[in-house]
């Protein structure tokens, strides 16, 4: 196995000396990385991106141009942050006290967001934390996250609500036919029971556990 190369970051980039950069990795042009933050390998931060202070990426992540992850966000391996995106910290955002004074670090408690191994996040969404993105779920270019996403969730809007699931190449699933209906992936079900799905890429098959309100369903990969 050849030796793995080294970082490479661009000269116009800001990356603290405090910080830790995986072997691989690129900091391109006009990016900021600040003091503590942890890169894992092979990580790609786009041109003019922000990670701030302490946040944690996992390796072979990726951060598009110009996206803001707010400390103190933790990424999974394998995480896509579109353009533009935003990470907000801040339950309760002020520029000052309400005795007028400019608010300092010790006058709030950032809060972070959390995204899981494999999910997507689409351009100019923004996730309002805290929340937390599971594993393999794509968040729409656009959406305002506001509550935790499920695993293998497709979200959209404003706020953003589940549309569909998603395999781990990113296409959304398609409903096995059983009895020669295909099942309406949104609609509630008062009934408690599952449903199948497969990936038109893997063809990997998918279980969906239904719930009285369909927010609440989850859905993980079977081998049968």
């Amino acid at each position: 196995m050849s030796p793995a190369s080294p970082a490479r970051i661009a000269p116009s980039a800001d990356v603290s000396p405090d910080a830790t950069i995986g072997d691989g990795s690129s900091i391109w042009h006009l990016a900021q990385v600040r003091e503590h933050a942890e890169l894992g390998e092979g990580c790609i931060v786009g041109r003019g991106a922000y990670i701030g202070e302490g946040v944690r990426l996992g390796r072979n992540c990726k951060v598009q141009n110009y996206a803001l992850i707010y400390e103190p966000a933790r990424l999974a391996d394998g995480v896509f942050v579109g353009p533009a995106v935003t990470f907000t910290n801040d339950h309760f955002p002020r520029a000052v006290n309400p005795d007028g004074s400019l608010k300092s670090g010790s006058d709030w408690e950032p809060v972070g967001v959390t995204v899981e191994e494999g999910a997507s996040i689409g351009a100019r969404a923004v996730c309002v934390a805290p929340v937390r993105i599971g594993e393999w779920a794509t968040v729409a270019a656009g959406a305002v996250v506001t509550r935790d996403v499920p695993a293998h969730a497709l979200v959209a809007g404003v706020p953003a609500r589940r549309i569909g699931w998603v395999g781990r190449a990113g296409q959304p699933l398609v409903p096995v036919q059983e009895g020669g209906e295909t099942p309406d992936p949104i609609e509630p079900t008062a009934a408690a029971g599952t449903r199948r799905w497969r990936c038109p890429a893997t063809g990997a098959l998918y279980e969906e556990s239904l719930a009285a309100n369909s927010s609440e369903n989850t859905i993980r990969e079977v081998t049968h």
